[in-house]
């Protein structure tokens, strides 16, 4: 387990130098540029983007401070994106293919093949945190092709079983008494949470009737008004509900419905839109109680926290703690690989990267050979230090806190004020 202190930990992953020299190169000297695709327009997608971005350049804060990486300072091509199209996605990669990035840096796309597609004919490492099976199952189709892009979080189809398995846990442990046994689905009309909603369904299947399906309702983005799905909601009447949606915005306005008319005693899962900054914000003191859960995450353990000081001394508000972490470890994880390679040698960077082991402060990186993914605890490994935890939160007096799982957690299970 984690041994350092804040102090120890701050010098380590800011301390880049007395590495391995790197043979004398052309253009030694001259920067290393990281590309990172944002979003900065359009209706979703920005705020995820933006704690991305703060994170690659705390990092970059920290590493350059130290002297570089053998001496060459890091830097970012920010570029616009849309990712709701394939063509948005297209331009802006291509933007940074054609512009002399060393790698890719990217928190996500919803549409993974074009991006996936354009870095790959340009070779360039291609780090991202798209938390989607269809990235894996299109990396299994040629995996040489695809042999420098890397996710570095799960399937999102973990979010669906990995649920059900915490409700059962949470039973066990005696902290929660369910009123019954169903579960409310509430699913949007993207491929990332149908996955995720077909996850959900197969795992209560196969749950041998500890969990049975109580009804399944569909929204459609952007969701004008709640009021409907919670009357759907009140009839069903289901100790577990599940809103597999994931802005932000848009679940801080269901919040607000629901703690208003709320189903009594059941408890509430909000499928990973409150990491973003504007759910606090917006949903106020009606965000008390919900759970919601992230297969990708800023643990809140000492090497978590210290980085969680250092993020609110530059970023004041309130934090993301998914994606601050992802775009902070993804620099990191790059810098220790450019430490022993040259970084236009995106090969060698790709093989380097296929043998790296990292503890970041989102958890423990190492690639699966298979779709060069990461490994999700307790889902795939028993080993607390052996991937990247499934943490779940509870609002709790106006702030997330881990609930699960153990060692990471730092806060019990709290009935919700409707509970």
């Amino acid at each position: 387990m984690i041994t350092q202190t804040r102090r120890q930990f701050l010098a380590t992953t800011t301390a880049l130098g007395a590495s391995l020299a790197l043979p004398q190169i052309a253009g030694a000297a001259d920067p290393i540029i990281i590309g990172v695709p944002s979003a900065q327009s359009g209706p979703v997608g920005i705020a995820d983007h933006k704690d991305w971005q703060n994170g690659v350049d705390l990092a970059i804060s920290e590493i350059n401070s130290a002297g570089g990486v053998n001496g060459r300072m890091l830097q970012t091509k920010v570029v616009d994106i849309d990712i709701l199209s394939p063509e948005g996605t297209i331009a802006a990669f291509q933007n940074l293919t054609e512009s002399g990035v060393h790698a890719i840096a990217s928190a996500f796309v919803l549409i993974p093949q074009p991006a996936m597609d354009t870095a790959a004919a340009s070779g360039i490492p291609y780090v991202h945190g798209n938390t989607q099976l269809a990235s894996l199952d299109l990396f299994k189709t040629d995996p040489k092709k695809y042999r420098n892009i890397f996710q570095l979080d799960v399937a999102e189809t973990w979010y669906g079983s990995g649920l059900i398995k915490f409700a059962s846990d949470l039973k066990a442990s005696g902290k929660w008494t369910p009123k019954n046994n169903k579960v409310h689905i509430v699913q949007e009309q993207i491929a990332y949470t149908q996955v995720i909603s077909k996850a959900t369904q197969d795992a209560i299947a196969a749950s041998g009737g500890e969990w049975e399906i109580g009804a399944i309702t569909d929204i459609q983005f952007p969701v004008q008004d709640w009021s409907p799905i919670i009357a759907a909601l009140k009839e069903t009447d289901a100790g577990l509900i599940m809103i597999d949606h994931w802005v932000a915005a848009e679940l801080a306005a269901f919040a607000q419905s629901f703690a208003i008319d709320p189903v009594e005693g059941a408890m509430v899962y909000l499928q990973y839109g409150p990491s973003q900054p504007e759910f606090l914000d917006l949903a106020g003191g009606a965000a008390e109680g919900f759970v919601w859960g992230t297969v990708y995450g800023v643990y809140a353990d000492e090497k978590g926290a210290a980085f969680r000081e250092a993020y609110k001394a530059a970023y004041p508000g309130t934090m993301g703690v998914v994606y601050t972490g992802g775009g902070y470890d993804a620099v990191h994880l790059l810098a220790n690989v450019w430490k022993t390679t040259d970084p236009s040698d995106f090969d060698a960077v790709g093989n380097a990267i296929r043998g790296t082991e990292y503890r970041g402060v989102n958890g423990f990186y190492k690639f699966l050979p298979e779709t060069q993914s990461g490994i999700s605890y307790p889902n795939m490994v028993s080993d607390p230090e052996g991937g990247q935890a499934h943490l779940f939160f509870q609002v709790q007096d106006g702030e997330h806190k881990i609930i699960a799982p153990d060692p990471f957690s730092e806060s019990a299970f709290r009935p919700a004020p409707w509970m």
